[in-house]
């Protein structure tokens, strides 16, 4: 069996793992490159090989760093199908969608205000690109062994988000464990992870690493700077992924008004994409902490914005407030309008929920950077900023390692991907040094053979 690396490798961001073996062929997520220019320029650049060399995909979760390419991949000449939960199959079906029309909004707009070198700017894929994924999905329960040409794939609970799996695959010889991202211990709304089966090689995450995150209240860590921000009259733009995250956030927000830790003000979530994904989290609460009467009551705190008109309505003066809304990292979509009207006044709160990734704007924030560039021009920002990790859906170092030390027996190697240089390096040294394990850090491109 051999694995080549073709994304997620070196960075954290464009999960891509091509597996070979006995003349069968499988690409182990297909998501998208996220962040730094050079990283999203990767996105236009042709796969090494014919996707219609492939028998099919094998899907972890739904987050577009492990999704997001699927539509240029069928555009291309995937035949084959998409091995994944049921999940992460409704969820994808809405992710894609509004992958493609932000891409297909930004070149409208950047050829609209002549802010491209490209004559004209195109989308990386279109809206009818995405459709045609719902083609290929094949949903497979967990803990099943589901033949996938010569190999054997076994999904596991990872937590994180909904659907989200490991997998373990076989090829009758060597058994490799791909981790996909790994949730919490002790998340707001999801299980842990479940531990892993015995496997002789484990392709893990390493997000977070190089670090431990503090044993925090999530509700107190929330609630301060929240408070803080309505009591002075500012508006609370909270930049948030509209899988997990926000769900996450309106559980919180219902029972900070409860407890009387907030006071009650409107909450919008800013996000078409959200609504429906909030629909899909409440069908599936057998899959998390909460049950169905929580996460509806917890749900209905909020109004939901779904037309352009409504969006614009937020932007207009008025009394404290809280808008959530995507994307998490400041990358696009309409969280970038708000900015551009809240994030120049001191009375405003910017609230990052969460890890940003290098080369985003919300990365930008974190490291007090006040010149954002939005839609072409440099955007001063004078509101609070404030980032937290507390409703991050990553295991952090110490989770990582329990995770791994519980698998039944020690692997022969761990190849570690899904992070930047500083978590990949430390995770590597600490899987050494307290769990006794080969551990290395794949190379962008590289082939491994298991044998």
């Amino acid at each position: 069996m051999d694995i080549t690396f073709l994304g997620a490798a070196g960075t954290v961001t464009g999960s891509r793992h091509l597996v070979e073996s006995n003349g069968s062929r499988v690409l182990v997520d297909c998501g998208l490159f996220q962040g730094y220019k050079v990283l999203r320029e990767r996105n236009w650049k042709p796969l090494p090989f014919d996707p219609s060399s492939l028998d099919a995909v094998i899907l972890t979760h739904a987050h577009v760093d492990h999704s997001g390419y699927l539509p240029a991949l069928v555009r291309d000449g995937f035949k084959g199908r998409i091995y994944t939960t049921q999940g992460t199959r409704e969820l994808c079906e809405i992710l894609l969608l509004d992958s493609a029309h932000i891409h297909e909004a930004d070149a409208r707009f950047a050829n609209k205000t002549q802010t491209t070198k490209h004559e004209p700017a195109l989308p990386l894929y279109t809206v009818e690109d995405a459709e045609n994924v719902n083609e290929h999905w094949h949903v497979v329960e967990r803990h099943q062994e589901t033949r996938i040409g010569g190999f054997v794939a076994t999904f596991s609970e990872a937590g994180h988000i909904l659907g989200a799996s490991s997998v373990l695959l076989s090829d009758g010889q060597t058994k490799v464990l791909f981790s996909g991202d790994l949730g919490r211990d002790h998340d707001v709304l999801m299980r842990p992870p479940e531990p892993p089966p015995a496997a002789d090689w484990v392709v893990m995450e390493s997000t977070y690493g190089d670090r431990v995150q503090e044993n925090l209240d999530p509700l107190e860590e929330i609630a301060e700077p929240l408070r803080q921000c309505l009591e002075r009259g500012g508006v609370a733009l909270v930049p948030a992924f509209a899988v997990g995250r926000t769900q996450a956030l309106l559980y919180i927000l219902h029972e900070l008004f409860e407890s009387g830790r907030l006071p009650r003000v409107p909450v919008h979530v800013d996000s078409p994409m959200a609504d429906r994904v909030t629909e899909v989290y409440t069908r599936h609460a057998d899959e998390y902490c909460l049950d169905e009467q929580q996460c509806k009551a917890g749900y209905a705190v909020a109004s939901f914005s779904r037309s352009r008109d409504d969006s614009k309505a937020l932007d207009q003066p008025g009394a404290a407030r809280i808008i959530i809304s995507a994307a998490g990292m400041l990358s696009g979509g309409r969280v970038l309008h708000h900015l551009k009207v809240f994030g120049p006044h001191r009375n405003n709160l910017i609230l990052l929920p969460g890890f940003q990734a290098p080369g985003t704007r919300g990365a930008a924030l974190v490291n007090g950077e006040r010149e954002l560039r939005v839609h072409g021009k440099y955007l001063l920002i004078e509101a609070e900023v404030h980032q937290t990790s507390i409703l991050s859906a990553h295991a952090d170092q110490k989770e990582l390692l329990a995770w791994l030390g519980r698998i039944p027996a020690p692997p022969r190697g761990v190849v570690l991907v899904h992070g930047e240089p500083e978590s990949l390096d430390s995770l590597r040294k600490r899987i050494g040094e307290d769990l006794k394990m080969n551990a290395r850090v794949a190379d962008a491109g590289e082939t491994i053979s298991l044998a």
